[in-house]
């Protein structure tokens, strides 16, 4: 009989919600410079992918802290 696969561990979540958002911070990040280096985009739209972006990086951020224990020295 074939055992059931393992359930992933909250870190392990975690960790696959990371490398997603870090993706997606790196696809607006390359939306932004194609948009600014072409000229096509107008700075609204560029603005609004600079804010998602710094959104982003403040979920990762905040993600990395949970993952990361503290360490007091």
């Amino acid at each position: 009989m074939t055992q059931p696969p393992e359930k992933m561990e909250a870190a392990d979540v975690l960790r696959v919600k990371l490398a997603a958002l870090k993706s997606d911070h790196r696809d607006l990040d390359e939306a932004i410079h194609a948009l600014e280096h072409k000229g096509t985009g107008d700075a609204l739209t560029i603005r609004r992918l600079k804010k998602q972006k710094l959104a982003l990086k403040d979920q990762i951020a905040a993600l990395e802290d949970r993952i990361t224990p503290d360490i007091i020295a």
